[in-house]
């Protein structure tokens, strides 16, 4: 067990929201074991658990966590905040605290609450108590309050008997988790076909690369990405469902998919250069 951690992190998912319960659980326990592979990988050290459709990340090292989280496919958003019970002085205090250092002088701010579960208070008074308690710690810096555009927001996220409060979505590539819909074969010969596999890695796809560009950036999204040799008889490797090739639509018209003996699939057909560009930027940055 780690020493005392300085804050809790909120992680989100979205679409495995929008299963079934079997098909939920089991992809709730990929993810969970995805990202303790992930932050295994980065040396991070960190606990884990799930309640109420959140995991709960708890580590000393918080930034290097975040920075590890956000490589993980079918996480959406997370947050570092700071944890208090769902008592509604606690709440105020703890937001009151929280925001002391974060406001600037004559700046506006805003709260934003959000409840799970059974309480004897609803969100609006959770915002309208908390803001409260936060304009009254900083009002020597004359803030003012601002629900429309403020300067600042401070989320509170209410979850049974517990209170969550930060002040950001760090955004995450989403999608399902790694290893969820099977494995593919992906040709990385040029920026097409590394964001090709990318997408495909994003829609769950456990995918094994073959070609000469440099799949390191790959890699950093999947610590147990596999190299072949070749994709010859691609069809004969246990559990491949499909190819996956980095072709433009005119690069299509050109091309024999008659002689795979798998399913082809082209992620990036409908993207121009520029498009593929971007969106390998963003995933060499890590910004979504």
């Amino acid at each position: 067990m780690i020493g005392r951690p300085v804050a809790t992190i909120l992680v989100r998912y979205c679409e495995i929201g929008l299963k079934s319960t079997p098909v939920r659980k089991r992809f709730e326990n990929q993810l969970r074991d995805n990202m303790l592979t992930m932050l295994a990988y980065d040396k991070v050290e960190a606990f884990v658990t799930y309640a109420d459709a959140r995991f709960y990340i708890e580590t000393e090292n918080t930034d290097g966590c975040v920075r590890s989280l956000k490589k993980v496919f079918g996480i959406v958003s997370l947050s570092v905040a700071e944890v208090c019970s769902s008592e509604m002085e606690d709440i105020c205090a703890t937001a009151a605290k929280y925001s002391l250092g974060k406001l600037s002088r004559g700046d506006s701010f805003a709260v934003r609450a959000r409840r799970e579960g059974d309480h004897i208070y609803t969100s609006m008074d959770v915002g309208r108590e908390a803001g409260s308690a936060i304009f009254i710690a900083n009002e020597r810096l004359g803030i003012t309050v601002d629900l429309r555009s403020p300067d600042r927001i401070f989320y509170i996220e209410v979850r049974n008997n517990k209170a969550f409060v930060f002040d950001e979505y760090v955004q995450c590539p989403g999608g399902l988790p790694l290893g969820s819909q099977g494995r593919v074969i992906a040709e990385v010969n040029d920026d097409r076909g590394t964001v090709s596999a990318w997408m495909m890695m994003k829609r769950g796809c456990r995918t094994l690369v073959t070609g000469v560009d440099d799949i390191s950036i790959l890699k950093e999204y999947d610590p147990m990405l596999k190299v072949l040799e070749s994709t010859e008889n691609v069809g004969k490797i246990r559990g491949i469902l499909g190819k996956v090739l980095g072709t433009t639509l005119e690069g299509l018209k050109s091309m024999d998919i008659s002689r795979y003996d798998v399913p082809v699939y082209f992620p990036t057909i409908g993207m121009d250069d520029r498009q593929v560009h971007d969106m390998l930027c963003k995933i060499r940055t890590h910004s979504f």
